[in-house]
């Protein structure tokens, strides 16, 4: 069984996605726009919108599309949990997902990690960064 996030944007899913997969070291498995038969809530300016799109990256996948502009909702409640085993990799996918966002706690050592940062980023995504002490005993 495998546990996915699912991200929606307004209008950015394609931008967003295809940052991730850079930062992140991904592949771009899909991005299909709504078209004309996609969903007749999508207004026709906005059939280019991303309906879904699929990013692989290093063992799991993270999904998105662009909301119907009327039920467009930001995410609360939740993070996207990226670990990252190397502490310099760390603060540069932290920093990358900070410019043009805000960060929610800097990037620093805790008693679990060597680093640990959490920030949403220019999209409206929350995003935690982990990277964990040998001694937090965390599965990989």
């Amino acid at each position: 069984m495998n546990v996915n996030p699912y991200l929606f944007f307004q209008g950015q899913c394609e931008e967003a996605l295809r940052f991730y997969a850079d930062l992140l070291g991904g592949e771009i498995l899909a991005l299909l726009p709504y078209g004309p038969e996609g969903c007749q809530d999508m207004p026709e300016a906005k059939q280019d919108w991303i309906m879904h799109g699929c990013v692989k990256l290093d063992g799991t996948v993270l999904m998105g599309s662009d909301s119907p502009p009327d039920r467009y909702q930001a995410p609360t409640g939740l993070s996207v949990s990226l670990e990252v085993n190397d502490p310099g990799q760390a603060e540069k996918v932290f920093e990358a997902l900070c410019d043009g966002g805000s960060v929610t706690m800097p990037m620093e050592e805790t008693f679990w990690a060597l680093r640990f940062g959490m920030a949403t980023d220019r999209f409206g995504i929350p995003w935690m960064v982990n990277c964990p002490s040998p001694e937090a005993g965390c599965p990989e």
